[in-house]
């Protein structure tokens, strides 16, 4: 086989056999998104970009054909037009015409289940009404209190040593602390659902193992609950109005549970990774020129959470980013080439600070419902690991370091710091109270006034001297020029005898 030669030549450029993995172009010329080239999908999709504009065609796993929607208004179009698009995967023409088999890589990522991620019309409205309804009841000031917590217990466990991989040690525990204590059950948090969490997500031989450890663990806080109601969020969403199966609820606590934390793990990684690499944006952290929330929105534009969702489906033939979409057609959201669209974005350096218009959480009637959640934890676990930390620094070379990268993500696999020994700090004791000291007269700044004869006076102070009379025609009485005057506390001294309880 022959193909047009790319670099300006006049001659047939020779190609590998058709269908060859190592060769980084499927059937039509059409750009694969697996193999070799898709190493680095960054430059794959801006090369996709460059060829075909804002949506692009592409090639899954077995060479099965997608649409890549590019653009950033391409994107925010598809999610907001759920006349146009669906998330129901069994409307996939590859999907029901068998070019898509059962054992499909991508399978985990698009196979249909009874949950508001994949419903429409009035069912979408139930389930996404309880899982709102659910989210609506945390409380935030008290979710921000255990995520301080939480995460001075995480540093608690490495801070003697002086060094530390704060992905595995940090990133891949908070996210699941604090979701465990959100879904309402804490017992279950520990080293082996971490593990879990990864390893279903990673796809390894194990994944149908660890996924069913989670399914295990959920089932049972689902009939828990359901037995006994609590204040958490899966109480409520047991209890809403909505009714909710067993099945439905244990597969929403599923979704929350894998979706945030993979979500947060990485926006983790990402944000304490610049941090430690980037002087500058480390210095506009410690100069106030950029606050903690702030670098993650920007890092959000950055390196979102997750580089694409698969997909979206076409109900109908529309035209969309130039490209003729035909009924049945499946879209993949491009999150992360939608926030680099250069007609948003033509300076990538610009500072995104306080614009928080990017694909990082979806949109439309599918947007991420935990994403201040996920605020939440990055926000305040960077900020109390920084303010524990402050002398935290890169333990090895940054080009050193190495992601693990799938088609939906991109994970950092270790991020090894090196800071000061410290101490262990005490996370159980609460804040103490002190009682108000008792007041006493002459407490208030100024000078002294006439006492009033009927006021009672305080069991503590000294009984009065009887005041003299003395008759207006008497001379004056001259003081003693032999003693010293004695001066009372002015009034600072005295403000400051009130204040420590003297």
């Amino acid at each position: 086989m022959t193909g047009r030669d790319l670099t300006g030549t006049d001659g047939p450029a020779p190609t590998p056999p058709p269908g060859c993995p190592a060769h980084g172009r499927g059937p039509g010329g059409v750009h694969r998104l697996y193999g070799p080239e898709a190493a680095d999908l960054g430059a794959l999709y801006e090369k996709m970009r460059a060829e075909h504009g804002a949506v692009a065609p592409g090639l899954l796993h077995d060479d099965v054909p997608i649409w890549v929607v590019l653009g950033h208004g391409e994107n925010l179009h598809m999610v907001r037009s759920p006349a146009h698009f669906t998330r129901d995967s069994r409307t996939w023409a590859a999907l029901r015409s068998g070019a898509v088999a059962p054992d499909h890589p991508l399978t985990p990522h698009f196979a249909w289940q009874p949950i508001c991620s994949y419903a429409e019309g009035d069912e979408h409205l139930r389930l996404r009404g309880a899982v709102n309804g659910a989210i609506s009841t945390i409380d935030h000031r008290g979710l921000r209190r255990y995520i301080n917590r939480a995460t001075q217990t995480l540093v608690n466990r490495f801070c003697e040593e002086g060094r530390a991989d704060l992905v595995s040690r940090f990133a891949d525990h908070l996210p699941m602390a604090v979701m465990c204590e959100v879904l309402g059950m804490p017992d279950e948090y520990g080293d082996r659902i971490v593990h879990a969490a990864r390893d279903m997500l990673m796809g390894t031989e194990t994944a149908i193992t660890s996924n069913q450890y989670i399914v295990d663990a959920l089932t049972r806080l689902t009939a828990r609950r359901r037995a006994e109601p609590q204040e958490d969020f899966t109480s409520h969403l047991v209890t809403h109005p909505a009714r909710l199966s067993d099945e439905e609820i244990r597969e929403h606590l599923r979704l929350v549970l894998i979706a945030s934390y993979e979500a947060t793990a990485n926006l983790l990684s990402n944000v304490l990774r610049v941090v430690l690499t980037d002087p500058r944006f480390r210095a506009q952290l410690n100069g106030g020129q950029m606050t903690v929330p702030e670098a993650v929105e920007q890092s959000l534009w950055d390196e979102p959470p997750f580089g694409s969702i698969l997909g979206y489906f076409a109900k109908q033939d529309i035209e969309l980013g130039g490209q003729r979409i035909r009924k049945g057609d499946g879209l993949l959201l491009g999150i992360a080439p939608g926030n680099v669209d250069p007609r948003v974005r033509p300076d990538l350096s610009a500072n995104m600070q306080g614009n928080r218009s990017h694909l990082a959480f979806s949109g439309g009637p599918h947007e991420c419902p935990g994403q201040d959640i996920g605020r939440a934890i990055a926000d305040t676990g960077i900020d109390a690991l920084l303010t524990r930390l402050p002398d935290i620094r890169l333990d090895c070379e940054e080009d050193e370091l190495r992601w693990t990268a799938t088609l939906a993500s991109r994970h950092l696999v270790e991020l090894p710091v090196r800071f000061e020994p410290r101490p262990p700090q005490d996370v159980t004791q609460k804040p103490a109270l002190r009682t108000t000291p008792r007041q006493r007269p002459g407490w208030l700044i100024g000078s002294p006034g006439p006492a009033s004869p009927s006021a009672p006076r305080p069991v503590a102070d000294p009984p009065a001297t009887p005041r003299q009379h003395t008759p207006p025609d008497a001379a004056p009485t001259r003081p003693d020029s032999s003693a010293a005057p004695r001066r009372g506390p002015g009034p600072w001294q005295r403000l400051l005898r009130w204040w420590r309880g003297e």
